[in-house]
């Protein structure tokens, strides 16, 4: 009798890590050194033609630990757990989620390259898009999150350099989501064998749980680890997954640029991973509730979340096909512009203003004047970011506290600010 394939929430409390080389010690230790030794010369001159790109490590061939800016027991023990959800042939970690984005698009993009990009994404991203990657000569051409296949291929038909597309699904802050199926279908009819056209997907909002890219067909997914896998806003972290042969460039530019995390850094969230899945599973289960609860609020003028029907037909067939949960971020909008925006923002009690999400604590901000705060009106305009829009991450406090939170601070939002009494009269002169 076969066994069963054993799924990665088991997966992850045995894979990559071997007690017995740890003095049999249950976790990893932190191994808090900045260099290794090597066994005899020919090991260290492998070591570096491996780390360098100089030749392909053979089959059976693990690189060996030379320097932690290269790699590390602690990132490596990770790196392979990590890629359990996604299923991927490798892993990279880095010292922030833009540092696995800057890096992974510098991997692969030169001089004279076009980058296509899903519009919005986040803040971060967005500048290295529109203002770094320019500066070297790379061109980058934004299209609106969720475009049909028809107009991906639009952009693509007839511009030979277009060299990468990248997605962010759900899009940032505006929840919606983008056709990987569709950017891979482009990528492949435009790709020649001197170029191949590369599918990046930032997955940090629904994944490693409830979406896996790699299976629909994009070539590399990207992770703020900052999010769900660190899951406790103590640390700052970014993954790359994908195939061997293209995290075997992604690391070589990792290596040469400093851009890998700390072994403290990789040890949190080591730690965290057990209760990953556990933890996105309820932080889902309580935006749901939310969710229930912001439809019927007559102050919330719009709500975007993965799998509503208000999202539109397309958005609702797009979700079916690439998502098994619905995540625990969710975008509205409130009647009125920035001044009730930030009424509701002023009111709460038990949320943290604050950016960031996929904290076990629930997070509330102002997309608009802070995370996307550095686009034109008229950039913001074409994203879909308004004034009176509304960002939450959902996190594990008692659901029924933080919708009393919230209807508190709706309410207090569509209360008219008093008129200035500039005399004491209480606003009424007797005329």
């Amino acid at each position: 009798m076969s066994q069963s394939p054993v799924k990665p929430q088991t997966e992850i409390f045995s894979r990559g890590y071997d007690p017995q080389r740890s003095e049999g010690a249950a976790v990893p230790p932190v191994f808090r050194t900045s260099t290794f030794l090597f066994k005899n010369a020919e090991e260290g001159k492998r070591a570096f033609e491996i780390a360098y790109g100089l030749s392909p490590m053979k089959a059976g061939e693990s690189p060996a630990l030379i320097y932690t800016r290269v790699n590390n027991p602690n990132s490596e023990i990770l790196e392979d757990k990590a890629r359990s959800w996604d299923q991927a042939e490798d892993a990279a970690l880095f010292g922030s989620g833009m540092g696995a984005i800057s890096s992974t698009c510098l991997a692969f993009l030169r001089p004279g390259d076009t980058l296509l990009f899903a519009d919005p994404v986040y803040g971060g991203t967005e500048y290295l898009f529109r203002h770094m990657l320019p500066l070297f000569g790379i061109k980058t051409r934004p299209f609106p999150a969720g475009g049909t296949q028809a107009e991906l291929e639009a952009l693509v038909a007839g511009d030979p350099t277009v060299k990468a597309i990248y997605l962010e699904s759900p899009a940032n802050p505006t929840i919606v989501l983008s056709d990987i199926a569709a950017a891979r279908a482009v990528a492949d009819r435009h790709a020649t064998p001197d170029r191949k056209i590369l599918v990046m997907v930032d997955n940090t909002f629904m994944g490693p749980i409830f979406c896996s890219p790699l299976k629909l067909g994009a070539d590399l997914v990207i992770y703020s680890a900052t999010k769900f896998f660190g899951g406790h806003s103590d640390l700052v972290a970014g993954f790359t997954m994908g195939s061997k042969a293209l995290m075997g460039q992604v690391k070589v530019f990792r290596t040469i640029l400093g851009s890998i995390a700390d072994p403290d850094t990789a040890w949190l969230i080591h730690r965290s991973l057990a209760t990953l899945q556990v933890r996105m599973e309820k932080q889902q289960e309580n935006a749901q509730k939310l969710v229930d609860f912001l439809l019927t609020h007559p102050a919330v003028q719009d709500l975007s979340y993965p799998g509503l029907p208000q999202m539109g037909e397309r958005q609702l067939e797009l979700w079916k096909k690439q998502c098994t949960g619905t995540g625990s971020i969710i975008t509205f909008k409130v009647k009125g512009g920035e001044a009730e925006a930030f009424r509701v923002l002023n009111a709460i009690r038990h949320m943290k203003l604050a950016v960031s999400l996929g904290g076990v604590e629930s997070l509330i901000q102002h997309p608009s004047s802070m995370t996307h705060s550095d686009m034109t009106p008229a950039e913001k305009l074409h994203a879909g970011i308004t004034e009176n829009m509304i960002r939450v991450s959902v996190g594990l406090e008692d659901v029924d506290d933080l919708i009393a939170d919230l209807s508190l601070a709706l309410d207090q939002a569509q209360v008219s600010e008093p008129a200035f009494d500039c005399c004491g009269c209480g606003g009424d002169r007797g005329i």
